[in-house]
């Protein structure tokens, strides 16, 4: 279903389990507002036009640039302040997803293994 937005509009392509496909449309010198996500990543691909994608590193007080053209994409790390900006209008793809954690787990005991009986 495509929704509109102050800076275009937005389609979910696909949503499932851990993925999430949007076609973006964003006009010349459209701009998403600042925000992060706290658990998924977020990629932008894009298909026709230019798009700045700016990004607030949290090791270290900078904010990186990346100009992205057809074919190009840059993915965000889950807790990063980003925000992304038309220098031309814009068809692109944003992708987001999450990643399991192997160390997801709170133990309140220990396994073993069934004890031998004693002869």
């Amino acid at each position: 279903m495509k929704s509109g937005k102050v800076w275009g509009s937005t389609a979910a392509v696909f949503s499932g389990n851990n993925v999430e496909i949007h076609r973006i449309e964003v006009a010349d010198g459209g701009y998403c507002s600042k925000h992060r996500h706290l658990h998924k990543w977020n990629m932008f691909h894009v298909e026709r036009g230019s798009l700045l994608v700016e990004v607030w590193k949290k090791d270290y007080d900078l904010c990186d640039t990346t100009v992205l053209r057809a074919g190009e994409a840059t993915a965000i790390a889950p807790g990063e302040y980003h925000r992304f900006k038309a220098l031309t209008d814009v068809v692109a793809y944003e992708v987001y997803w999450v990643e399991l954690d192997p160390s997801d787990i709170a133990r309140e005991s220990v396994g073993g293994i069934k004890e031998a009986a004693h002869a």
